[in-house]
């Protein structure tokens, strides 16, 4: 593969993302959290850094994709302008609900990045359809963690 350097650096970008952000989680989670009223379907704190780590990849190679048909298209850099914009309110999520413990401020950031998600991945879709189909599960699993986290604002 002529540009695996690309790849990796797609990669090595989101799953940056998430490791930045591990600090503020495991700050929160030993306590504050746990301290928290969870709804019934709040899954086991074990299962997101597996997932998130699987969703980060998804995402890199995502924008592998997309960064592959060449940035001075037009169509092309905006689609990677909303992937970084949504990536970036992915950050800020952590930050927020577990940094500055406050679920309220994580669910209004959660509202804004799923919106974000969306139109990064109707921007994807035209240019590339397996950059689109690799963006559904990080989707559906952004949207379960906006009810999870709306569930945990009504509940405290």
């Amino acid at each position: 593969m002529k540009n695996l350097h690309k790849l990796i650096a797609s990669i090595a970008l989101c799953e940056a993302v998430g490791i930045l952000s591990t600090p503020f989680t495991l700050a929160a989670i030993t306590g504050w959290y746990t301290n928290l009223i969870k709804p019934s379907f709040s899954p086991p704190n074990w299962i997101f850094g597996p997932v998130w780590t699987l969703l980060y990849m998804m995402m890199g190679i995502s924008l592998f994709l997309i960064w592959e048909l060449g940035l001075k298209k037009k169509k092309v850099k905006t689609a990677v302008y909303y992937f970084g914009a949504q990536l970036v309110l992915n950050f800020f999520w952590s930050i927020a609900f577990f940094g500055l413990r406050s679920p309220l401020l994580g669910l209004v950031n959660i509202t804004i990045l799923l919106g974000l998600i969306l139109l990064t991945m109707k921007h994807f879709y035209p240019l590339s359809k397996p950059a689109f189909y690799l963006l559904v599960p990080y989707s559906l699993w952004v949207s379960f963690a906006a009810i999870l986290n709306g569930a945990i604002v009504i509940l405290n």
